[in-house]
């Protein structure tokens, strides 16, 4: 099997040669600097991929902005406070040409070989206006402002399907995520109430979209998401990453909950610099998901930069070995 064939077959529960063998989320720039004292010849992250023979995955994040936008003054600080400070930068928002055909057209040629598997990021409808808003003030918008959340979705629905029927011209993803981030460490950021009217509506509206053209849909959340979860299941989307282990997300429970799910992630980066022996229980613990189809193992999020070179090689080869017990 190539590495689009393998991949596609894996989410939709069929019978494959191995598992993939790829890293999502891939690595922290501080990692990859550390990687580079220590003799790492490459930087490009495809480079990277291929310098560990990991199967090619592609992604391309859908941008929501132009470039002159003018920066917050800090992290989660707000960029907006009412409907009149969002019609002003609105001129800075949902671009025209917001997809460049290129690198969609490379991509999209060895995507046909099968070479490699595409994705996209589009932000989600409850990430972008946080962005805009700050992460503080977006929770009080909800309630002091809920025409402000409603005009942003609506604004958000009318870009992606105009902006999807461009892409789909030159590429069509095998898969794609909602930037969300919706989760902590102990569950939702908001209510299933909030969940029910500011953001599921939206989902509904352009999840059809790709589900039309087999586009595979996670929400990419951070934190537990087992609560959370389960809200999405009325929603269109196909599964979630990347099941924080440290937040205790347990992808054999969630499979156990909603067995229709697929799943990639799950693998615990904390124990990427433990040695073998730590690295194989963790690859124990997720082999029974894997064998049951719709699971790709991978880093539960970027790889840290505890992690050495000799370590991240040891753990690519115990993910080959893994990968041909199925």
């Amino acid at each position: 099997m190539n590495t689009r064939e393998r991949f596609l077959a894996v989410m939709n529960f069929q019978p494959v040669d191995r598992l993939p063998v790829m890293e999502w989320a891939v690595w922290w720039s501080k990692t990859v600097e550390r990687w580079q004292s220590e003799g790492l010849p490459v930087t490009d992250r495809y480079d990277i991929m291929r310098y560990f023979n990991l199967d090619i995955n592609y992604h391309g994040w859908i941008l929501m902005n132009t470039p002159e936008l003018p920066p917050v003054a800090s992290h989660g600080a707000p960029m907006i406070h009412n409907i009149d400070d969002y019609i002003k930068l609105k001129k800075y928002l949902y671009p025209a040409e917001s997809v460049h055909l290129d690198p969609w057209d490379k991509w999209g040629c060895e995507q046909t070989t099968g070479d490699a598997a595409v994705w996209m990021t589009l932000e989600g409808f409850f990430w972008f206006p946080r962005r805009l808003l700050g992460i503080e003030n977006h929770f009080y918008t909800f309630y002091d402002q809920p025409e402000l959340i409603h005009m942003i979705c609506e604004d958000m629905i009318a870009f992606y399907m105009k902006t999807l029927e461009t892409l789909f011209r030159t590429c069509t993803p095998d898969f794609m995520s909602f930037a969300e981030d919706m989760s902590y460490n102990r569950g939702p950021m908001v209510s299933e109430d909030v969940f029910a009217e500011f953001i599921r509506p939206y989902y509904q509206r352009i999840t059809p979209l790709l589900r039309e053209r087999c586009v595979k849909m996670f929400v990419d959340s951070d934190g537990d998401i087992s609560r959370l979860s389960g809200w999405f299941e009325d929603c269109g989307i196909d599964g979630f990453v990347p099941l924080e282990r440290q937040a205790g997300t347990d992808v054999a429970q969630l499979r156990r909950e909603h067995p229709q799910y697929i799943y990639m992630g799950a693998f615990d980066k904390m124990t990427m610099n433990r040695g073998e022996t730590a690295m194989r229980a963790e690859f124990e613990r997720l082999m029974p998901v894997a064998r049951q189809g719709g699971f790709i193992i991978s880093c539960d999020h970027q790889t840290p930069p505890e992690v050495s070179l000799d370590d991240y090689r040891l753990y690519v080869k115990l993910f080959n070995e893994y990968a041909r017990k199925i």
